[in-house]
């Protein structure tokens, strides 16, 4: 369990009363505010926005984290930010590498995101209302229940020997490659997702996959799901939509890779040091 889960007890209602200083995950214009500093330093702390110098909008009880209250906020697209305070990218953030601030800012964005985008019945319009027990919104009228949403995506790092199947979506990073990746969709399993991806994108087919870990990836709302497999046979080559290059490297001939922060990174490294252990 990573360290943050450990540290961090979610909830739904915020305590009733003054609850003292909360941590702040505030956003304008879906950019993060944030102070000098780094780590949870850096997160605005205080009894209320309006002690920060901030009127918010939507708010957002979270949960607890080292038993201080942490609550998620937005303010209007034209709010001043305050002296002491400055607004950075949630992508930025979580580049930084603070694992603590990532899984705090990026529970705060798809929440406050969920609560933007839900509110109206999506089967008969109806403006919809907090649910009292659950996080969900649910219509008064036809009594829909909405939570919110999380898509799952499987990635898979495919081996053949000493070498890794690496790929390179179009636009991404110049000369980096990674490991191939989509969303499960509707009826599907993971391990058919894997199957289809890996056929569709790069021409090959896998088997025995292995599971090596999750992350959840706030862009905008998903849970990558990591594994390793290995190839069962087919040509390989990219499928000039979803991928524009894809190779085969040697563990000690590798190009550049997603940054450490990424779970495909991790997958790499780990699937890396396997290898060369044999």
């Amino acid at each position: 369990m990573p360290a943050h889960e450990e540290r961090f007890e979610p909830g739904i209602a915020p305590p009733a009363g003054p609850g003292g200083a909360a941590y702040w995950l505030v956003f304008r214009k879906g950019e993060l505010l944030l102070g000098p500093g780094t780590g949870l330093a850096a997160v605005p702390c205080a009894a209320t926005p309006a002690a920060l110098g901030l009127a918010a909008g939507r708010q957002h009880y979270l949960g607890t984290l080292d038993g201080r209250q942490c609550y998620a906020a937005e303010v209007q697209a034209d709010a001043v930010v305050p002296a002491g305070l400055a607004p950075a990218s949630l992508r930025a953030t979580i580049m930084r590498g603070d694992e603590l601030v990532s899984a705090l800012a990026g529970r705060a964005w798809q929440i406050l995101e969920w609560d933007r985008t839900h509110r109206f019945c999506g089967a008969c319009g109806t403006p919809t209302e907090p649910h009292p027990q659950d996080r969900a919104r649910q219509c008064p009228a036809c009594g829909l229940l909405s939570y919110p949403r999380v898509s799952p995506v499987v990635m898979v790092l495919v081996t053949r020997g000493r070498e890794l199947l690496l790929a390179r979506k179009p636009g991404y990073v110049p000369g980096r490659y990674t490991v191939v990746t989509g969303f499960v969709e509707a009826g599907e399993t993971l391990e058919h997702c894997m199957q289809r991806e890996t056929l569709e994108e790069v021409g090959v087919r896998v088997k025995n996959p292995r599971y090596f870990g999750s992350q959840p990836w706030p862009f905008p709302h998903s849970l990558v799901l990591a594994y390793e497999a290995e190839y069962a046979g087919g040509e390989l080559r990219a499928d000039g939509v979803e991928i524009e290059d894809a190779r085969w490297f040697d563990v000690d001939a590798l190009p550049d890779l997603p940054e450490p922060v990424h779970v495909s990174r991790q997958l790499i490294d780990d699937t890396i040091a396997r290898i060369r252990a044999r």
